[in-house]
């Protein structure tokens, strides 16, 4: 006896993955290691625990990654609904309380009647050269066991690529010192929901000589140290250059102190971690520091001199498959058609990345489970965009991407101002999405009823 679809992984993409599959009435058995079995980043069991920080990124209307969520909120994506639930201040962009976000998550699928739950360890993939493969999801994301990574390199036939990922530092909010520091949003965008640290150019020196002099955490034998460089470690981004943290994570621009009416020579921002406000994490001030050093080094900064510190940043590995050569854009293996991929381990970087490509994979697993095809989303997408850079980047230099409106194609027209060229490539994005979603089906009550697929 199987379930009409298996997902392998109750991270973010897994969790989306059975949502969408369930609510289109196909029975699913969700499988995720923890407890069983643990991960040198994640702190509970819970479904969808965002390890990194806890930012799902802007919500500037008519920026690329509004687009993404504007395309997954049209598409039902239950993660993203939670995510609004749990929202905490955070200008902008869209934060969430992140205990608060997996536990409701966790709650809302183990509540679903289509969908099981098995907290074991999954190490073999059931496909044969029949036509009876188990339809699988494997959303292991970056941190897959390294049985089942050794499953998967056989089943692929192909090396895995692996790069290193790192987590921001968490203080407690009554250790900062509020009066050397101050409220504001960056050019006024928003609420001024962050604490801005600001730093003269004295106090930028002394923070960069004792961020590059620090010892980070010795490197493994068999660790082969490849940032992504979407999330370089701060100490790797100082040794660059002089200001290179000051044109990065430390960048003052837009951040006026209202106490003295002048922008800071350089600033650090705290983003509100959860509801009660009683922590902040480091926004983008990931590090490999040894804990000792990074609690010396961190309080350098203005206002933190007295930080007590509830996580410290640490780096982990990210596994990820060469999906350019082994996926179609339906995110299913060419060889075994019954498998799909999902999440970072399919080559995309993001927490809402990762939830999009599994609420497609969960789409196009269900189709398959009621003898459909798949139907991909259209390249103006930003969901089509992004699978498409996944399966048709150069296999020889593939590196996990987020959504930017480079991935997307030009328009036909050539369009100067950046924010006009921006809006009319989200206008037709979804347009197309939209028609998309009619020829995908529905997943009203009397669809689910007629098309429920059950265990065979």
């Amino acid at each position: 006896m199987t379930t009409a679809v298996k997902v392998i992984g109750a991270g973010l993409a897994g969790s989306e993955a059975a949502w969408q599959c369930a609510r289109r009435g196909v029975a699913v058995e969700l499988w995720e290691m923890r407890p069983v079995r643990s991960t040198p980043a994640h702190q509970t069991a819970d479904f969808a625990e965002l390890v990194c920080s806890n930012s799902l990124k802007s919500e500037s209307e008519n920026t690329a990654p509004w687009l993404l969520k504007e395309e997954m909120r049209r598409a039902g994506s239950r993660l993203l609904e939670i995510a609004r639930e749990c929202a905490v201040p955070a200008g902008h962009a869209l934060a969430v309380d992140r205990a608060t976000f997996a536990a409701r998550v966790t709650d809302a699928l183990s509540r679903e009647p289509l969908i099981t739950v098995r907290r074991e360890e999954v190490t073999q993939i059931n496909v044969d050269k029949s036509n009876e493969d188990q339809i699988t999801i494997i959303a292991t994301g970056p941190l897959t066991s390294d049985a089942l990574s050794l499953e998967i390199a056989r089943l692929s036939g192909s090396t895995h690529l692996y790069f290193y990922d790192s987590i921001s530092p968490i203080i407690e909010a009554d250790s900062i010192d509020m009066s050397k520091v101050y409220l504001a949003a960056r050019y006024d965008k928003g609420t001024a929901d962050y604490i801005n640290c600001p730093m003269s150019k004295e106090e930028y020196d002394r923070f960069c000589d004792a961020l590059i002099s620090g010892q980070s955490v010795e490197e493994r034998d068999w660790e082969k140290l490849n940032y992504f460089e979407g999330c370089l470690p701060i100490e790797e981004i100082a040794r660059r250059g002089r200001d290179t943290l000051r044109f990065g994570p430390m960048k003052p621009v837009g951040l006026k102190d209202p106490r003295t009416g002048r922008i800071p020579y350089a600033a650090v921002q705290l983003r509100q971690e959860n509801l009660r406000a009683d922590s902040y994490n480091l926004v983008g001030f990931q590090n490999h520091l040894k804990f000792g050093d990074q609690a010396r080094v961190l309080r350098l900064i203005p206002g933190l001199e007295n930080a007590r510190f509830l996580r410290y940043g640490q780096i982990h590995r990210n596994t990820y498959i060469n999906a350019p050569t082994l996926l179609s854009e339906s995110l299913q293996m060419k060889k075994h058609p019954a498998v799909f991929f999902a999440g970072q381990i399919c080559g995309v970087e993001g927490y809402v990345e990762s939830i999009a490509t599994g609420l497609m994979a969960g789409i196009h697993a269900a189709a398959l489970a009621r003898g459909a095809d798949p139907v991909c989303p259209p390249r103006p997408t930003a969901f089509g965009s992004l699978t498409h850079y996944v399966t048709h980047a150069d296999p020889r230099n593939f590196q996990p991407a987020n959504i930017t409106f480079d991935l997307l194609p030009p328009l036909e027209s050539r369009i100067r101002d950046r924010q006009l060229r921006h809006r009319q490539q989200c206008e037709l994005a979804l347009e197309h999405f939209d028609t998309w979603l009619e020829q995908c089906g529905t997943d009203t009550p009397d669809f689910a009823q007629s098309k429920l697929v059950r265990p065979l």
